[in-house]
């Protein structure tokens, strides 16, 4: 088999998760942690495929609800959902089931454990599960907590 066959069958092998959530909520932030990539700030405009296996969504296909059917378009591209909320907000934008847009298994992943504290790590959760998230990872793209179990378990590298 050659290298080029083995890295496409690596590839195959790979799920392709898709990133949802609202403007700041550290999609791409953490897509860039689990890339190994210097963290910095850039504000998605568009969809953007990250190593051919991560699908990075603007936060106002959210935040939006006339632009809702692009993110269920576009989820078809991927094998998981992956509900993104930051720790730090007050509230949520991910009405109740909105998991139930999809036909495919929902992950909540809450982010920027280390700025928050424990009541708020618990309302995010909160709000993931109300969304319809199954399994639940609290990370932080700073202290890489959660990260890699994130990474292990729905085989992202």
């Amino acid at each position: 088999m050659t290298e080029e066959m083995k890295k496409t069958e690596e590839l195959d092998r790979k799920k392709r998760v898709i990133l949802i959530g609202r403007s700041t909520a550290g999609k791409t932030t953490l897509c860039q942690k689990i890339n190994n990539e210097e963290l910095r700030y850039h504000k998605t405009q568009t969809v953007q495929i990250i190593n051919k296996n991560m699908i990075d969504t603007p936060g106002e296909y959210l935040e939006r609800t006339s632009y809702r059917g692009a993110l269920v378009v576009t989820s078809t591209e991927a094998d998981v959902i992956l509900l993104v909320q930051d720790a730090t907000e007050e509230g949520t934008m991910f009405p109740p089931m909105f998991n139930s847009m999809f036909a495919k298994p929902c992950v909540g992943v809450v982010t920027k454990a280390d700025l928050a504290d424990e009541a708020q790590v618990e309302r995010a959760k909160k709000y993931l599960k109300n969304a319809g998230a199954g399994e639940l990872y609290v990370t932080s793209a700073v202290t890489g907590e959660g990260v890699k179990e994130l990474v292990d378990t729905l085989h992202l590298l």
